[in-house]
C-alpha cells in the first residue's frame, strides 16, 4: 500500500465517521422534536400551518431520516415554543460561570453549505446567538421560513445577501439588519468566497 493509498482510505474513513456522526446528531434532534410537539399535544398539520414546512418533511425530520436546514430548525423550534440549541444534547460547562468556553458551544453543519454554532444562550431572556459561516453558494435554506421574535445580523467577513418579505438587501462586511422574524427570511452567499456573520435570535416569549 502507498502511502497516497493510505491517505485515501483515512480521509475515506473520516468522511463515513462525520456522516454516521451527523445521522446520529439528526436522530435525536428529530426525537426531542417529536416528544416537544408530543408533550404540547399538537399534531404535525399543526406544526405544518405555523411553519409553513409540509407535513412529509416534518415526519421525515422526526424521524431522522432528513437532513434539515438552519432555518429549518428554528422556525420548528419556535413553532414549539423553544429555541434552537434545545435541541442539542450540550456538553456540561461550569454552573454559574459567565464564560462559554469554545468546546461548550453547539456546532451545526448542513447540506445548504451553512455551519451555526451557539455561541451563547439565556433561556430566560429569550436569546440565542450563534455564529454563521456561510461556504460560497450556501445558504440558510432552501426557501424562506418564518417564525417568532426579532433577529439582529452583522456580517464580520464578506458579504451576504438577505431575501426579506419579498425585499433583497446585499450586506457587506460591517453592515447590520435587523427585522421581525415573522417576516419569511433567507439568507444566501451569493459571493465566491466564505462568508461570516454574529446572528442574534431574540424571542422573550
Amino acid at each position: 500500500m502507498t502511502p497516497a493509498d493510505a491517505t485515501g482510505i483515512e480521509k475515506a474513513a473520516a468522511s463515513v465517521a462525520a456522516q454516521q456522526n451527523a445521522d446520529e446528531a439528526m436522530a435525536q434532534i428529530g426525537a426531542r422534536i417529536r416528544m416537544l410537539r408530543s408533550g404540547q399535544g399538537l399534531t404535525l398539520k399543526e406544526v405544518a400551518e405555523r411553519t409553513g414546512i409540509s407535513i412529509s418533511m416534518l415526519s421525515m425530520l422526526e424521524r431522522g431520516v432528513s437532513s434539515a436546514s438552519v432555518g429549518t430548525l428554528v422556525s420548528v423550534a419556535s413553532a414549539l415554543g423553544s429555541h434552537m440549541y434545545e435541541l442539542f444534547d450540550w456538553p456540561g460547562s461550569e454552573p454559574g460561570s459567565p464564560v462559554t468556553r469554545l468546546a461548550e458551544q453547539a456546532v451545526v453543519r448542513t447540506s445548504e453549505g451553512t455551519t451555526r454554532r451557539v455561541a451563547h444562550h439565556d433561556r430566560k431572556a429569550g436569546l440565542e446567538m450563534a455564529v454563521n459561516e456561510y461556504a460560497p453558494g450556501g445558504t440558510s435554506g432552501p426557501r424562506a421560513t418564518h417564525h417568532g421574535g426579532r433577529e439582529f445580523g452583522v456580517v464580520i467577513s464578506g458579504s451576504l445577501t438577505v431575501e426579506l418579505g419579498g425585499e433583497v438587501h446585499v450586506l457587506g462586511t460591517g453592515d447590520v439588519i435587523a427585522y421581525s422574524s415573522a417576516r419569511p427570511h433567507r439568507i444566501v452567499n451569493s459571493g465566491e468566497t466564505p462568508a461570516v456573520a454574529v446572528w442574534l435570535n431574540l424571542d422573550p416569549a
